[in-house]
């Protein structure tokens, strides 16, 4: 298998969520690795603008994103309402 296909299988199981600072029942949540890394070709383009914006207003409008452990799949960039998982080091 090559990285593209391991970060795919990888991705679908885990969610990097960045929760919002000024509204607690929101967040945004991207595909991702185990690790955090998100492969940003994979996503639409409307996916990867939230993405990319959420990056952008880190401490300003969301939290440092975190990674989760999701059970279902495909969710692409959908905003989520929790986000309480810890992104391992």
């Amino acid at each position: 298998m090559n990285n593209t296909t391991n970060l795919t299988h990888a991705a679908s199981h885990y969610e990097l969520r960045f929760r919002s600072l000024l509204d607690a029942a929101r967040s945004y949540g991207f595909p991702c690795d185990e690790c955090g890394h998100v492969d940003m070709d994979a996503l639409s383009a409307s996916a990867l603008e939230d993405y990319l914006y959420a990056r952008a207003v880190i401490g300003c409008e969301v939290a440092w994103p975190a990674v989760q452990l999701v059970s279902e799949w495909p969710r692409m960039a959908e905003r989520v309402t929790t986000a309480d998982a810890v992104c391992p080091q």
